[in-house]
């Protein structure tokens, strides 16, 4: 009888992954951290609305204050502009001029889908033009669309804008962004708004290195998922000899950096309440250490992805707001029934949570119908 070959890395389960996922995203425990320490750390967050920056933060900062992001922003420590996966995340400045190089290519291959629709343009110019445009003042992008027009009227208006804002680095200026304030999107360059140039050669080992720190243990796949990039086998090749090897329970070889937390699996996990779109669940090409293959679907419709929690480090079910003049609620709508000490400790957090979005209103949490 043969015998059986011993795997030749530890082999990691779910729940492990789970525990040591959570662990780097600040979600077993509250950091004590500052709010632009935590956007370094978990380099970047994803921001196609307004909120969410400022929900997941409060997911995982201890007595973390809105404003605090929000003056960081004002300030021009952080910014929002189109990065990982080719869509909005709130970076630091630092990130903002060394993540967009890196992930260029990603914004290369969007631009190639609409150049059927530019007849005529010249890239070069048309880049050029832009900058000129947006660094005179920011620009919407109805705004930069009218002005190429002018250059190329044969040509598709909103393609000239989005081939503009993929060649490219252009943030969102404030106030757009800000806490409790409201305003359009108008764009200028990454390097205008801060006030130096975007580094010229991109780091792609110190990023992966960053990625595994803030998401592993991962694959190869796993950070081309987040980043948005192909072809990065070489660079964990280049790292191997200085990271840890494991595999998931499939095969699939994971890597990690010998330092980072792996708590031990039945480490207690907290309920959290997460934004739509949290990193969390768009960053590794198996999402299953954090949503079951069931659940998955429940969490999206068409391209929006809804508001979620987390119960036992798993998501358990979507949330909602909704307020009056007079009152604010947050309804939670649980996948499965809850126990009675699961309903108490989440209804303690979406209270947390409640008092952040609407604090001059009292507020009320309710539990909606299960979903299918």
């Amino acid at each position: 009888m043969a015998t059986k070959t011993p795997h030749p890395h530890p082999v990691l389960g779910t729940r492990a992954l789970n525990r040591a996922t959570l662990a780097r995203q600040l979600l077993l425990e509250r950091a004590d951290m500052d709010p632009v320490a935590a956007v370094t750390h978990l380099v970047g967050l994803q921001a196609q609305n307004v909120k969410p920056p400022y929900l997941a933060l409060a997911a995982r900062l201890d007595g973390f204050d809105p404003e605090t992001l929000s003056t960081a922003m004002a300030d021009r420590t952080v910014a929002r502009m189109v990065t990982l996966r080719s869509t909005i995340h709130t970076h630091t400045a630092d990130d903002c001029l060394g993540l967009r190089p890196l992930v260029q290519p990603a914004r290369d291959r969007e631009l190639h889908q609409f150049l059927g629709r530019l007849p005529g343009v010249d890239l070069p110019r048309l880049a050029r033009l832009t900058r000129e445009l947006v660094e005179e003042h920011p620009h919407t992008m109805a705004q930069l669309r009218d002005a190429l027009t002018v250059h190329w009227p044969d040509a598709d208006p909103p393609a000239l804008s989005v081939a503009a804002r993929c060649l490219l680095p252009l943030v969102q200026v404030t106030p757009r962004g800000l806490w409790g304030r409201s305003g359009q999107v108008a764009l200028t360059t990454a390097e205008h708004w801060f006030g130096r140039p975007a580094e010229e050669t991109p780091d792609p080992d110190g990023t992966v290195l960053r990625y595994l720190a803030a998401f592993g243990p991962a694959s190869v796949k796993d950070f081309q998922t987040w980043a948005g990039l192909t072809r990065t086998r070489e660079v964990f090749e280049r790292l191997r000899p200085d990271l840890l090897v494991f595999h998931d329970a499939r095969g699939t070889e994971l890597f990690d950096l010998p330092d980072a937390p792996r708590p031990d699996p039945d480490t207690p996990a907290p309920p959290r309440l997460l934004p739509e779109f949290d990193n969390l669940l768009l960053s590794h090409a198996d999402r299953a250490r954090v949503v079951s293959a069931d659940h998955k679907p429940r969490t999206w419709k068409g391209n929006q992805a809804f508001r979620t929690f987390l119960l036992d480090g798993f998501v358990a079910g979507l949330w909602r707001t909704e307020a009056t003049t007079s009152a604010a609620f947050l309804t939670l709508e649980p996948f499965t029934p809850l126990t009675r000490p699961q309903r108490t400790a989440l209804t303690k957090e979406a209270h947390r949570t409640l008092t952040l979005l609407h604090p001059d209103l009292p507020g009320d949490v309710r539990e909606g119908v299960v979903r299918d």
